[in-house]
């Protein structure tokens, strides 16, 4: 039973929520930042009738979103992640026989979803901060719809999001009811440079707490694109005074994260990337610093992969991030751009697979069963310019028959929660210390680059992954990319049965293993002894 607590926004539209699920089986929820949808809904509908012996999954797009909320509601249960409340993330996971509402991000529920297409236990999917469009959100969706239609029928469904295009999505779920919610927020003063700013994001982001800091009272939020810029920031803000600079990003410690989201003594500036966007809620702030910049993934031909491309936010982001500042009182928006800039973003983020990299979706269509993706219900179907690529991508890894069916390699492939070009690196070890080095070189190359921007290879053979194994191997980076791609690493040696010693570095195999993940991008010396 949910504890008793002070009263939020969302709570008023609960009645006609739980009719919309219990009458139609599935429903879209419309309701702005900090109006509790994200905490208090999936608390309430626990207690619902048709959900009896059965439990919810609740989608958040980011690692950091899901344990945080997760933990968040399990604390107001007075438990322990684990209990009543769980989560699943990429290498975590707290759950027990207890647990009745599991929060997980994306990719983890398309995998439950093709382990098991009725999601057995399962009584209701929430898809949370649906507005962000990523490709795992759209494929979940688009699988839990089908599931719906085909299997269970009994299954409900409900999309949550401040800023979403309801009634399409409300179409795609069957005519699903729209329900509204009005938010509890103050006025924002919105504050526009004059011109653009001429320096990197990270400078700007200092300037403008600078002016936040001499201008405004209390907690600032700063929104920058990535974790170097935030370092590069805090670096710049030392110095300014009686203030606690907290960065916020997904691959820091729980503990600091805690440290950035609660308050503290003194006055307190949080340098954020989008992850505090929306779902995740950071006590205290009155005033938004916007740099304008987010990185969003795109498919970069040169590489064959998606790359994280710097990229101006759309207004839609610019309203939520604004938003921010007006949830204790009335508060104020530093937007490090000019107004005439402004008006030439683009009302919404893009949807994701419009331009991303679409291998991984194609292997898991392959795995569900689908020849023409056009059988499953989109928002926006993936493009059959890239999905072909996809599949034709997938071919050349062995994943694919020429019928678009998993071989058994695929089978395999689709069975590790890696992108298919690691996945056929991992399996194209063929013995005990090809596996070692395998599990080594998949983190390196899936999780973020632990060396800084400005490094160079020094390796005698130029060969920028064989220096990059030997740090890892003697524990050399950025601090907390290193600590990530350990954690990686570690995860694919405990599948693999690997053990923990260490991996040596041997071009042969590393070059081996490299072209079966990159078939296609293998050249040839033009000339011995050049690098052309």
């Amino acid at each position: 039973m949910a504890p008793h607590l002070p009263p939020l926004p969302v709570e008023t539209v609960l009645p006609a929520l739980t009719d919309a699920l219990t009458t139609h089986g599935a429903a879209v929820l419309v309701a702005p930042t900090g109006s509790g949808k994200t905490t208090r809904v999936p608390l309430a509908l626990l207690e619902l009738p048709w959900l009896a012996g059965q439990g919810i999954l609740l989608l958040e797009p980011r690692r950091l979103a899901a344990t945080n909320v997760a933990r968040y509601m399990a604390g107001l249960l007075g438990e322990e992640p684990g209990g009543t409340v769980g989560y699943a993330v990429r290498y975590e996971r707290q759950v027990s026989r207890r647990t009745r509402l599991e929060v997980v991000t994306e990719g983890i529920l398309t995998r439950r979803l093709q382990a098991d297409p009725e999601l057995a236990g399962v009584g209701l999917v929430i898809l949370d901060e649906f507005h962000e469009r990523s490709l795992n959100a759209d494929l979940a969706l688009a699988l839990c719809r089908d599931a719906q239609r085909g299997l269970r029928p009994e299954l409900r469904l409900l999309v949550m999001s401040a800023t979403i295009e309801a009634e399409a999505v409300a179409n795609l779920l069957g005519g699903a009811p729209v329900v509204r919610c009005h938010g509890r927020s103050y006025p924002v003063a919105i504050r526009h440079l004059p011109r653009d700013p001429d320096g990197p994001p990270a400078e700007a982001a200092a300037a403008g707490v600078r002016a936040a800091l001499r201008e405004t009272a209390g907690d600032i939020l700063a929104f920058l694109p990535g974790a170097g810029e935030i370092r590069r920031c805090a670096g710049l803000l030392e110095g300014c005074g009686d203030i606690d600079v907290r960065p916020l990003y997904g691959e820091l410690p729980f503990a600091e994260q805690e440290r950035a989201i609660l308050p503290g003594a003194r006055r307190r500036v949080v340098l954020a990337t989008n992850v505090a966007e929306t779902s995740l809620t950071i006590e205290g702030i009155g005033t938004v610093v916007d740099s304008g910049f987010e990185r969003r993934p795109r498919l970069d031909p040169v590489s064959g992969s998606s790359r994280l491309e710097l990229t101006r936010i759309s207004r839609a982001s610019a309203d939520q991030r604004a938003g921010r500042a007006g949830r204790l009182g009335p508060g104020v928006c530093f937007r490090l751009w000019s107004e005439g800039t402004h008006g030439a973003l683009l009302p919404a983020t893009p949807p994701e697979i419009r331009q991303a990299d679409l291998t991984s979706l194609a292997l898991e269509l392959a795995r569900w069963g689908v020849a023409d993706a056009g059988d499953l219900p989109w928002l926006d179907p993936p493009p059959a310019g890239a999905l072909a690529g996809a599949r034709e991508l997938l071919q050349q890894l062995g994943l694919l028959d020429e019928r678009l069916r998993l071989t058994a390699l695929g089978r395999a492939a689709a069975d590790l929660p890696l992108h298919p070009r690691l996945a056929a690196l991992l399996l194209a070890a063929r013995t005990a210390g090809e596996r070692v080095l395998g599990c080594d070189l998949a983190a390196l190359l899936d999780e973020r680059d632990l060396c800084p921007p400005e490094w160079r290879p020094t390796h005698p053979v130029a060969s920028d992954l064989l220096e990059r194994l030997e740090m890892l191997r003697r524990g050399r980076g950025v601090p907390a990319r290193l600590a990530a791609v350990r954690r990686a690493a570690a995860f694919w040696r405990r599948r693999f049965g690997c053990g923990a010693e260490p991996a040596v570095p041997s071009p042969p195999v590393v070059s081996r293993l490299l072209a079966a993940a990159f078939p296609d991008r293998i050249g040839a010396r033009r000339e011995r002894g050049s690098d052309r």
